[in-house]
């Protein structure tokens, strides 16, 4: 471990911003961990003239470490970059708000360039929990699916990141509220219609007192749910800009693959098919359509062979994944995983298993993953 003064980058933290590496007495002993937020210019102040330590491998960016980061270790990283963005969120009405957006969006950029497979497991890997929780996890499998079907649609790398951070941010008025009506048994209730209705402008406006000015990244999240038609809200406009257009589709798409209290979640080629029924024609919704497909990695499937398995990367065909396996053709838990192409004869997947099938246990999933 190379360790260099923390006073040598000073300029690489900032109060109430997760800290972008572990920080060291000069003994080594850790002080303050990655991702630990500075309370106060005093803190700070202390760490410096403490003479505290930072490693020097830990000095690269987080974008940095996630693009070179071996290919074992990208499950993890997409854990690590989930809960940061999480942290991200939950703090959105700090002033610094913008710029920690950037350090923790900026991984998961990467991580989609990199395997966009394994991106699309995060969107498949649900779990639908409550309150805040569950508002995090549909915004951010609504931004890895609009990140997704921008790059199919060969959009500038600069409009892919838009894209992403509007899908992310669209309903940050509502995290809780998506919490609360996941588990509700009962329709909304006139106060909850009412902050329905105007989140679109209470997360532009969250936005803009966090330190967010680009107009493109404002104008698109207060028109996330105008539909061309005219039928949306909260003006019933009908020219709408593209990046709300990619932003409500990948919200609408993602939103049948999550389980409510009062519905189950849609299987991945019947939510697919349902989405492509709303507007067959529009090129957004055939490069989704295009980019999950039928077998999307994440969904749970049955092959002809007997054995249940979980789709890992897409194959040369939207019919035939490769998968890893995690019973044996008796329906019996695997120790350990193994991977099928389904183009094999025999192996081809004969049906998609129900979205609420127990997944396999944390240990198989991660061996299965890693290949």
């Amino acid at each position: 471990m190379q360790l260099a003064a923390l006073a040598a980058v000073r300029n690489r933290i900032q109060v109430g911003v997760p800290l972008p590496f572990n920080v060291r007495d000069h003994d080594r002993t850790l002080l303050l961990a990655r991702g630990h937020l500075l309370g106060d210019q005093a803190q700070l102040d202390a760490l410096l003239n403490r003479g505290a330590l930072v490693d020097l491998a830990e000095l690269q960016t987080t974008r940095e470490r996630a693009a070179r980061a071996p290919r074992e270790r990208l499950p993890q990283i997409w854990t690590e970059t989930i809960t940061q963005i999480g942290r991200t969120l939950a703090e959105a009405r700090a002033e610094t708000f913008s710029v920690a957006l950037d350090e923790s969006v900026g991984p998961a950029l990467t991580l989609v360039e990199r395997d966009p497979d394994l991106a699309i497991f995060q969107v498949l890997s649900q779990d639908a929990g409550v309150d805040a929780a569950y508002g995090v996890r549909r915004s951010l499998h609504s931004a890895i699916t609009a990140c997704v079907v921008a790059q199919r649609l060969a959009w500038q790398p600069g409009e892919v990141e838009r894209a992403f951070k509007v899908a992310l941010t669209m309903n940050l008025s509502m995290l809780a509220l998506q919490g609360e009506l996941a588990r509700q048994r009962t329709p909304p209730t006139p106060d909850q219609r009412v902050r329905l209705q105007s989140h679109p402008m209470r997360s532009v406006q969250m936005l803009q007192r966090a330190g967010v000015h680009d107009k493109d990244w404002l104008t698109a999240v207060l028109q996330h749910h105008e539909v061309e038609d005219g039928s949306g809200y909260p003006s019933g406009r009908t020219d709408v800009c593209e990046l709300a257009s990619l932003a409500r589709r990948a919200d609408v798409y993602t939103s049948k693959l999550s389980a409510r209290c009062t519905r189950e979640a849609l299987a991945a080629d019947v939510a697919g098919r349902a989405i492509f029924m709303q507007d067959p024609s529009h090129p957004m919704t055939q490069a989704l359509v295009k980019e999950f497909g039928i077998y999307p990695p994440g969904c749970l499937v049955r092959l002809g062979s007997g054995e249940a398995a979980i789709v890992v990367q897409r194959g040369p065909t939207v019919t035939t994944p490769v998968v890893a396996c995690f019973t044996d053709a008796g329906d019996r838990p695997l120790a350990q995983p193994y991977r099928v192409a389904t183009s094999e004869p025999g192996r081809g997947v004969v049906s998609l298993l129900h979205p609420a099938t127990p997944r396999p246990p944390a240990g198989v999933m991660a061996a299965a993953l890693a290949g």
